[in-house]
């Protein structure tokens, strides 16, 4: 989808869902990934995540769009626009939008460098940093901790 059948969707949403139409820009961003769209406050704009624009995410995609517009309506309207307050809610839930973005794969795994195992109930604890194992112990068992991977030094 480009960025003219994307604008077109949007302008299609908002009469169909809003009764309302949308006078400003679609826009698509290809660096997002976690969030699925962004409204800007400043000039009305409505930013799009490119990934959800595959057809396999259409669904996505639809509520993604209808979550963006009850941003843009409610501001114009100066009314309450932001996830917190209770007009945004309503309007959301009314018109079927989702509330938070779905996670497609797009975020960044964790890499851990150390495994720590309790010697008595077998417990992983995956750490990004080394840990002294004579001052902590398991937070189930209070068993002792002892290094069981040094992935670190595996990746140098």
């Amino acid at each position: 989808m480009d960025s003219v059948k994307l604008q077109n969707l949007i302008e299609q949403i908002s009469l169909q869902y809003f009764n309302r139409p949308f006078l400003h820009e679609a826009k698509i961003n290809r660096r997002m990934t976690t969030t699925g769209g962004r409204y800007h406050l400043d000039d009305h704009h409505i930013e799009i995540n490119a990934h959800f624009l595959a057809p396999q995410y259409h669904e996505y995609l639809i509520g993604i769009i209808k979550h963006e517009l009850c941003h843009y309506h409610l501001h114009l309207l100066k009314r309450g626009y932001r996830h917190r307050d209770r007009d945004f809610k309503v309007l959301l839930k009314k018109v079927g939008g989702s509330r938070y973005a779905p996670d497609i794969g797009l975020r960044r795994q964790k890499k851990f460098n150390y495994i720590y195992i309790c010697e008595r109930c077998g417990l992983q604890y995956p750490r990004m940093r080394r840990i002294n194992t004579r001052r902590y112990r398991c937070g189930k068992c209070k068993g002792h901790l002892r290094l069981e991977q040094n992935l670190k030094a595996k990746n140098k």
